[in-house]
């Protein structure tokens, strides 16, 4: 790595951390979903603010003191949170959290889901949380406990709720309706949430669960690259956050000859020959200049721009995958940034590109604004955002859970700091262990 390349990492990481850091509320440890515009806290951005200090305490950015008093405060917060089958004035039932939470109260927001996945992703940056802190002082013994008690409550048993689907885990609750009509079954983000359900010393799922997940796989072959498709690339790089999945398989990614980490750097490729195609002929597209996922957009509308007749989104689950191309000119940083060990060669060249060709319209206080869209340059249609008429749309919030992996996926390529503590956790261990996995790195 030359040193302008780790000069323009540290540089991206610290003010990626610095959201975290910044903008999470001492008392109770509830990052917000978003900023500066107004919002809920995320339960995942949390996950993954937990996973921050860490990497900020390597850094010197923060003292381990600072970084170990705020963990405890924000587990002291989920654990002694109400739990309750009501809807109002609870944060969770069942050991699950909501999806949202008002940051001052903690409480459920609005009508929001009892999710699962965002929930096994605040466990996650717990669970990392209980590893890092590992010496004999008061507060660090304090973490550690809290960890197990906050994993251990969650009933995975409960959550399994649909017969025709058992024993694959519900996507979520509500108060007021009952489990949602969907479970998760075949390939996405939800990988971490199998492995802590299998993995749950107390309530956990039937060992079949891993099958039944792994029965709604689509193997393909798309731009070159041949993987289990997922369109959106946060499905291919959330769980990876934690779990090293490198040289260690189950018996469907052994049979197809490699593991989930190529996989995901197969999805990355295939994402990148698709900008460098540019089918849908947006602009600002090329080798450099990638990624779709999850994420902020200009607009809910139909617009004609270049005498083309667009359909443009809000935030939107983009992505691009065999059959499944969700485009609409909005690019993510975090899609590139999130995969950034599985090919730095392609993903490090990308980040710099967005921003030297967009400056400080992209990259400003806290790293990467969360999208842009040089496509878009109908000034005065955006609904959310600013429209440069020359350089597109670029979005002025900053999104926690598209922060958090950019910070994370780059420590590990150059530390392996996330993974090298979870692959000392026992209950990702027994999770792993009881999906099937085996070789690499597992015991």
């Amino acid at each position: 790595m030359t040193p302008d390349t780790a000069a323009f990492l540290d540089t991206l990481q610290h003010r990626t951390f610095n959201f975290f850091w910044d903008l999470t509320p001492a008392s109770n440890g509830l990052t917000p979903d978003r900023w500066p515009t107004l919002s809920f806290s995320s339960i995942a951005a949390v996950g993954f603010a937990l996973t921050a200090y860490p990497i900020g305490v390597e850094h010197g950015w923060i003292t381990r003191a600072q970084a170990s008093g705020r963990t405890l405060a924000t587990l002291q917060f989920f654990w002694t949170a109400p739990q309750d089958s009501a809807g109002p004035n609870t944060t969770g039932y069942h050991g699950f959290f909501y999806h949202f939470l008002d940051m001052t109260t903690g409480y459920r927001y609005g009508t929001v889901e009892l999710s699962t996945i965002d929930t096994s992703l605040l466990l996650a940056g717990i669970l990392f949380a209980q590893g890092y802190y590992d010496r004999s002082d008061t507060t660090e013994q304090q973490i550690r406990a809290l960890a197990d008690s906050i994993y251990f409550r969650v009933d995975w048993q409960w959550a399994v709720a649909r017969p025709p689907d058992s024993p694959a885990v519900s996507m979520g609750w509500h108060p007021e309706s009952g489990f949602i009509n969907t479970s998760w079954i075949g390939y996405n983000e939800a990988m971490i949430l199998n492995i802590l359900a299998l993995g749950s010393p107390t309530h956990p799922v039937d060992s079949t669960a891993w099958a039944k997940w792994a029965s709604g796989y689509q193997w393909g072959t798309y731009y070159g690259q041949s993987f289990v498709q997922f369109a959106p690339l946060f499905g291919h790089e959330y769980s990876h956050v934690w779990i090293d999945f490198r040289n260690i398989k189950d018996a469907y990614i052994s049979g197809r000859g490699i593991d989930y980490f190529e996989n995901s750097r197969r999805a990355a490729l295939a994402q990148r020959g698709y900008a460098i195609a540019n089918p849908g002929s947006w602009r600002g597209y090329s080798g450099n200049v990638w990624g779709l996922t999850a994420c902020d957009g200009p607009a809910n509308k139909m617009l004609t721009i270049g005498g083309r007749s667009r359909q443009f989104h809000t935030y939107y689950a983009r992505g691009a995958a065999l059959g499944d191309e969700r485009d609409d000119g909005t690019l993510c940083p975090t899609a590139a940034g999130g995969a950034v060990p599985f090919a730095p060669e392609f993903t490090i060249p990308a980040l710099l590109a967005m921003r030297t060709t967009y400056g400080n319209h992209l990259f400003s206080t806290y790293g990467f604004l969360d999208a842009f869209n040089p496509t878009f340059t109908a000034t005065g249609q955006q609904e959310t955002g600013t429209v440069d008429p020359t350089l597109g749309w670029f979005d002025i919030d900053y999104l926690g859970i598209d922060q958090g992996p950019i910070l994370a996926m780059i420590e590990n390529y150059r530390t392996d700091l996330v993974w090298r503590v979870m692959r000392g956790n026992a209950h990702v261990i027994r999770g792993l262990k009881r999906a099937g996995f085996t070789g690499g790195w597992l015991p």
